[in-house]
């Protein structure tokens, strides 16, 4: 019994290797392990909480779930975009809480084998990019593939599971 359930969870994750949920930040496309990915939803109302970071928009309630909700466009420090009927909410799970990630559409699920993910570029004075674990090669475009788990610091996921 134990090994049947073993495998099923082998062949579960093997149905989600190399698959990735592209979203689009306004000329740019990412890509998120579909692995961390529990949900898409519309915008949903959103109640702002004192005192956060601007880029953490506030809660939600997801069925009687409370989550925190993050506009990743402020996060990565781009300019301040009004939300339109494309705009939704990525819902993933990362180090042990549930967040809300706003972007501006979601794309596709993407298969980017390994071989067609390159490691992102060392940029001057030591800087990396520090949200980019790597860069997905899909025909002439290029995804930039997300690291959940480094989207958000331990502060940062200490202080979000407080107020969920």
């Amino acid at each position: 019994m134990k090994q049947a359930l073993e495998e099923n969870m082998m062949l579960e994750e093997d149905t989600q290797k190399d698959k990735y949920l592209t979203f689009v930040l306004g000329r740019e496309e990412y890509g998120i392990g579909i692995n961390y990915v529990t949900e898409i939803v519309g915008i949903q109302s959103i109640t702002q909480i004192p005192e956060l970071p601007d880029y953490v928009k506030g809660i939600i309630n997801l069925r009687g779930k409370i989550i925190p909700v993050i506009d990743v466009r402020l996060r990565f420090g781009k300019e301040v975009r009004e939300y339109t009927d494309r705009t939704c909410t990525i819902v993933i799970e990362v180090k042990d809480i549930t967040v809300g990630l706003i972007v501006d559409a979601v794309a596709e699920v993407s298969a980017i084998t390994e071989k067609n993910i390159v490691p992102p570029p060392q940029l001057s004075r030591g800087y990396h990019q520090k949200y980019i674990k790597g860069i997905g090669k899909v025909g002439d475009t290029v995804k930039l593939l997300l690291d959940c788990d480094r989207l958000l610091s331990d502060d940062e996921v200490e202080d979000l599971s407080n107020i969920a």
